[in-house]
């Protein structure tokens, strides 16, 4: 059966642009919904831990989706390939603020560092690290290393894990200790008491109240491959993405494969645009997408009403207009067809807001 995200790539851009901006809309009133708010206090109340994911742009790549997590529970970090520098201020700030507010809380951090490829055929991995495999996951060690530099090597607080994300099937594979992995494709029949009792086989140095916290996300991906056994996935699995996001707020973008997403997370914006350009440039060519444009959306958060949401729009400006200039020098037929819009978001309630009416490219 179709799925929603694959009916809104075959409409025409402004129909796509529309139902998009329709869903910030309706995943807004839903997270402000009473319902909703009492469902995530139950959900952190009974696994308080807090989940930070560190990942590739990779619009195939959606950690809430994949392991049927409530929205809002998780917090992403997004970027080309998922490489990051926790040396970079901005990015090392937003961490190190993330897991000090958990701890004053009295909550662990369990930070998922994820890597990802492709079972069926390699040049469908990661474009940031030309489809290697091996690179992508010794990058990933990489950032794990630094975490335990930043935050303790003991892992007690806070608990950096390895993860693969397979992208055929959607299933995350657990690095743990020594070597040992736990691979979800290889537990279909596992209960969950078993996938539990293998988790702490793989990860014996995890604190229990970690592992217990990450069982759900494990459950949840379990569920989740288990239903895709059988299904044609074919334009699923291969990049058809018609979204080019930079900045953050975009949890609303919750249909797998739609947009690559770029975080603010390194002194170099200009190389993750380039790429996520020719990634549309060739789901265009390729026809996967239809060919009448795609969408450049910058967003950034805010807390408060006056400065702070003065200094956000001042954010997604020069981000919107840094994309823009990146995308016309490096793929100036494509940008011809660049829909541009510009945003804040409102983070308590994941209100969306548009600063000004939206651009249309020209070839001018």
């Amino acid at each position: 059966m179709p799925t929603p995200a694959s009916l809104l790539h075959d409409q025409p851009i402004e129909a796509r642009i529309d139902a998009l901006f329709d869903l910030s809309r309706q995943h807004a009133a839903h997270f402000c919904s009473p319902e909703a708010w009492l469902a995530r206090q139950r959900y952190i109340a009974k696994h308080p831990t807090s989940l930070l994911v560190m990942k590739c742009m990779d619009g195939r790549i959606h950690i809430p989706h994949a392991t049927r997590t409530p929205l809002g529970i998780i917090t992403p970090f997004r970027n080309l390939g998922g490489i990051f520098d926790l040396g970079w201020p901005y990015l090392g700030e937003l961490l190190t603020e993330s897991v000090i507010e958990a701890a004053r809380e009295g909550r662990g951090t369990l930070m998922l560092i994820t890597y990802h490829f492709s079972q069926g055929n390699s040049m469908r991995g990661c474009a940031g690290f030309n489809c290697d495999t091996h690179a992508a996951r010794a990058h990933a060690y990489t950032i794990a290393e630094q975490a335990e530099h930043l935050f303790g090597r003991d892992r007690q607080q806070v608990y950096p894990l390895v993860c693969g994300f397979e992208t055929d099937s959607d299933a995350l594979i657990v690095h743990g200790q020594h070597g040992a992995t736990l691979d979800i494709r290889d537990c279909l029949d596992h209960s969950a008491e078993q996938l539990g009792a293998q988790l702490q086989a793989t990860c014996p140095d995890m604190p229990f109240e970690m592992r217990r916290d990450l069982l759900p996300l494990l459950t949840g991906n379990l569920a989740h491959v288990r239903e895709l056994q059988g299904v044609k996935r074919e334009l699923d699995i291969e990049h058809r993405e018609w979204v080019i996001c930079i900045g953050r707020g975009f949890d609303f973008l919750h249909l797998p494969n739609t947009a690559l997403i770029i975080g603010p997370y390194g002194p170099d914006l200009a190389a993750p645009i380039g790429t996520a350009a020719a990634i549309i440039d060739a789901n265009r060519q390729a026809g996967r997408i239809p060919d009448d444009g795609f969408l450049l959306l910058a967003s950034t958060p805010y807390q408060h009403s006056g400065v702070d949401r003065a200094r956000a729009e001042l954010k997604s400006r020069f981000l919107s207009d840094f994309a823009e200039q990146v995308i016309r020098r490096e793929h100036p037929a494509l940008a011809a067809t660049m829909r541009r819009h510009t945003a804040v978001v409102h983070w308590p309630t994941r209100r969306l807001d548009q600063l000004e009416a939206p651009s249309v490219s020209s070839s001018a």
